[in-house]
């Protein structure tokens, strides 16, 4: 019999040595590919005026500098509104939305999804058939239902539609579906434990791959929000709406962009890197025999 390798005193799998290592080097290659871009990005945000409209153009900058930067945040400082108002209404409008599209999302989907009620299908096959439509097609609507709630020129009219964003539940639905088994949440409430416990302390940790994916995918949409038909106010407005206004003038304000590109990136980044570990490891333990 072939003699099992070990790694570390831990059993691997029986692959040959140029086996792992030729998965290595295209996981390498294909890793150089995908980072690319960001690099291009980043590259872009230090070159010189005359390099950003050079031709052909360079991927790295050959004299880099950070006079965009500098560029950057003296257009900022020069703004009516302080800075700081725009980076909180994008971080408060960012976490309070996410946060609470994750509470309602993953609420709505246990019940519809482990709970019998009359109307629970007609429900689903209604959020279903929300999907088909663009937020554009009922931009009007929705319009006039905010102003109805005297909700237009707030915070709540950013916040509100993102907490019935219906993708989210959609996907929430399906995945406690397949990973919760009803055994488990029969049992919880054989012992005595509420529904709201059962979600809380069983359903909740079973699906952390997909409402660590939803919190990403929230936050980023957020974050990333411009311009905003419900909001008037120049207080309540982005940090990405007030990116856009400041390169907004033309050729010479190109460097500023390209910094301000790479400032709008990094957060989402920032966050993706840091629970990437975490959706990677409940990926591989979140199968469950029943």
């Amino acid at each position: 019999m072939a003699r099992l390798r070990t790694r570390k005193h831990k059993v691997v799998l029986s692959r040959s040595v140029g086996g792992d290592a030729g998965i290595t080097v295209i996981l390498v290659l294909l890793g150089i590919f995908m980072v690319l871009p960001m690099v291009y990005v980043i590259s872009q945000s230090l070159k010189p005026l005359d390099e950003l409209w050079m031709y052909p153009p360079r991927f790295l900058a050959q004299s880099p500098t950070i006079d965009n930067y500098r560029d950057l945040f003296t257009l900022m400082n020069d703004s009516w509104v302080p800075f700081s108002r725009y980076i909180f209404n994008t971080v408060f409008n960012s976490v309070v939305g996410t946060l609470g599209h994750l509470f309602i999302a993953s609420m709505c989907a246990y019940a519809l999804a482990k709970i019998k009620f009359p109307g629970g299908k007609f429900i689903f096959s209604t959020i279903r058939t929300s999907l088909m439509f663009h937020s554009t097609v009922t931009s009007i609507t929705s319009f006039i239902l905010m102003s109805a709630l005297n909700m237009i020129d707030t915070y709540w009219a950013v916040i509100v539609p993102a907490w019935g964003y219906t993708l989210g539940l959609y996907l929430m639905k399906q995945f406690m579906d397949t990973h919760v088994p009803d055994t488990v949440l029969e049992s919880a409430r054989l012992d005595g434990a509420s529904e709201l416990r059962t979600y809380w302390t069983i359903a909740m940790p079973m699906v952390k791959p997909a409402w660590l994916t939803l919190i990403i995918y929230s936050f980023q949409s957020l974050w990333n929000a411009g311009s905003s038909i419900y909001i008037y106010s120049e207080q309540l407005k982005s940090f990405n709406y007030a990116i856009g206004q400041i390169t907004a003038g033309g050729i010479k304000r190109a460097g500023a962009s390209a910094a301000a590109t790479v400032l709008m990136m990094l957060v989402p980044i920032l966050m993706f890197v840091i629970t990437q570990s975490n959706i990677v490891e409940t990926m591989g333990s979140s199968g469950m025999k029943d």
